[in-house]
């Protein structure tokens, strides 16, 4: 009996995220992705937002592409980058950088 429910613990756990947008690992995760592209060429202004994560239970800040565009008084969005990164689950931290003018 212990067996079979181990067995079913292990398999959520490693299949657990299989079907992420971007890669994730186990361990540890540390990726950039582009989220939109719009036109290529210069930009005069650049605006973050943040979120974090504590032990996959909390979640607080505003990563939004909005937020990234306020915090750097963008009007105009040229494109769009994501950072995430993640240690064990124990903390995470994602970031939205909006590119404009």
């Amino acid at each position: 009996m212990y067996r079979g429910i181990a067995l079913v613990l292990l398999a959520a756990f490693l299949l657990s995220g299989c079907a992420s947008v971007l890669p994730t690992g186990m361990l540890y995760t540390e990726v950039k992705a582009p989220v939109a592209v719009g036109e290529p060429g210069s930009y005069s202004k650049v605006g973050v937002s943040k979120a974090t994560s504590i032990l996959g239970m909390v979640a607080t800040g505003d990563c939004s592409i909005k937020a990234a565009m306020d915090n750097g008084k963008i009007t105009k969005v040229k494109y769009v980058d994501y950072d995430a990164k993640n240690i064990l689950g124990i903390y995470g931290e994602y970031t939205t950088t909006a590119y404009g003018d």
